[in-house]
């Protein structure tokens, strides 16, 4: 009989051509920091620190592999042809928009990766992972038949794990992921409520709308999503996100909002029908009474909530059952935020403690640290069922580190991306990653 539960997160690992290209419009510091040099080395090295700080916490933490980039094999299927140098050469010089797209890095921010519901809320009792679509964005678009194989060499044994194809290829069922969906739980292994937070109508244009950036979420993907999870009404709940916090730059639920248990820890202008909805939370939730907290506009703008990501933080559940809030150094930096951070652990709500990390290198791409991992919760017996492999622990630890430091360079700009020394060295590296993280093949140029 199974009695111990678990919320696992697993990490993008950052892969060996992490660039910034600035392809990400709606998303303020990603645009901000176009064009800079970046360096895989460190980006790898600040994520795989902070896995080892929450596994060292005592969390369940695992790692989730990069995809290769360039993808090569898009630009074959955009005509570009010849030899693999030849096919980088000719898209560099003939479509560089195009090329610096199948560059990208951003499959390192695995809370787009898939949306997954625990085998508790579920009809078939079995953990559902449906791989976000990520159509808003060509550069993104690329990422879910990789993460789908990856998922599936991660969670391999159909008697718990149940995978599905992503949802259709249009903006109707535009979807991003665990970036909009938090589960409320009273424990992780009991039946919760899964909120999924979208951010327009793609069937009803006289709905609420934002009119500068663009709604990446549908609700009709939420409710697709909901539907083949085996989820049901008295579980569910669809909130829109607010067109104006959109347009201030909050491309992701995750920028504005994020829950763990029970809390929901959000800005007063995340969310449209805020009332109703929180009422509908509780309602759902059952007895157990929702920690709700609020943080006003006068407490922490908007713009500040954006820059610093005090929401892009991840909420965990510790030992001692209290929670803690793991925050990129940028909120320590901001003194309204910081002010804000350490007037909360006080207050009585279940959070009592900050932790702040370094992951700037995600921070100037437009990722904090909850952009950069699934959560999945699991019971022991679905844990045990999981590619160990995969799992951080102190061997692995060291040995991902030595792998980053054979393969990766110091420094790379956007010129480096052309450079077929560059896509052989990264296919190497992955080759002897999947080896190590015994995923089997799941890259194009595997297969």
């Amino acid at each position: 009989m199974s009695t111990h539960h678990y919320e696992v997160n697993f990490d993008g690992l950052v892969g060996p051509t992490h660039n910034y290209a600035g392809l990400s419009f709606g998303n303020v510091a990603s645009l901000s920091n176009a064009k800079s040099s970046s360096s895989p080395k460190s980006a790898a090295k600040q994520g795989l620190a902070k896995m080892k700080a929450l596994h060292d916490m005592g969390m369940v933490q695992g790692v989730l592999a990069p995809h290769e980039r360039p993808d090569i094999a898009t630009l074959r299927r955009l005509g570009f042809n010849g030899s693999d140098g030849e096919v980088l050469s000719k898209a560099a010089q003939q479509a560089p928009e195009i090329f610096q797209a199948v560059c990208s890095a951003s499959s390192m921010w695995t809370a787009n990766a898939a949306t997954v519901s625990p085998g508790a809320d579920t009809a078939d009792g079995k953990v559902h992972f449906t791989p976000a679509n990520l159509t808003n964005k060509f550069h993104r678009s690329l990422e879910p038949l990789t993460s789908g194989r990856i998922l599936q060499a991660m969670f391999n044994n159909s008697r718990y794990f149940e995978h599905h194809l992503h949802l259709p290829d249009n903006e109707h069922f535009g979807d991003e992921g665990a970036a909009n969906h938090t589960r409320l739980c009273s424990n992780y292994g009991h039946a919760g409520i899964e909120v999924f937070t979208f951010g327009r109508y793609a069937f009803d244009s006289t709905k609420p709308a934002p009119s500068k950036y663009p709604a990446r979420q549908t609700f009709e993907a939420s409710q697709a999503i909901a539907r083949s999870h085996g989820l049901t009404d008295d579980n569910t709940v669809f909130i829109q996100q607010n067109p104006d916090v959109i347009d201030q730059g909050v491309f992701h639920n995750d920028v504005i909002a994020v829950g763990n248990q029970n809390v929901l820890f959000y800005h007063e202008q995340a969310f449209l029908d805020t009332p109703a909805k929180l009422a509908e939370m509780q309602k759902k939730f059952g007895d157990e009474k929702l920690h709700f907290i609020e943080v006003k506009t006068d407490e922490v703008s908007v713009a500040d909530a954006v820059q610093t990501y005090l929401f892009n933080t991840q909420l965990l559940t510790l030992k001692d059952g209290s929670m803690a809030i793991i925050a990129p150094t940028e909120c320590q930096e901001n003194p309204r935020v910081a002010a804000y951070l350490a007037e909360l652990v006080t207050r009585d709500t279940p959070i009592r403690q900050v932790h702040y990390f370094d992951v700037k290198q995600s921070m100037r791409n437009g990722g904090g640290p909850a952009c950069l991992r699934l959560r999945v919760a699991l019971n022991d017996t679905e844990l045990e069922a999981v590619n160990p492999a995969v799992i951080m622990n102190d061997k692995l630890f060291a040995r991902l580190n030595r792998w980053v430091d054979k393969h990766y360079r110091d420094e790379l700009s956007v010129a480096d991306l052309r450079d077929p020394l560059l896509l052989n060295e990264s296919r190497t590296a992955l080759d002897e990653l999947t080896q190590i993280l015994k995923l089997g093949s799941v890259y194009p140029f595997q297969l």
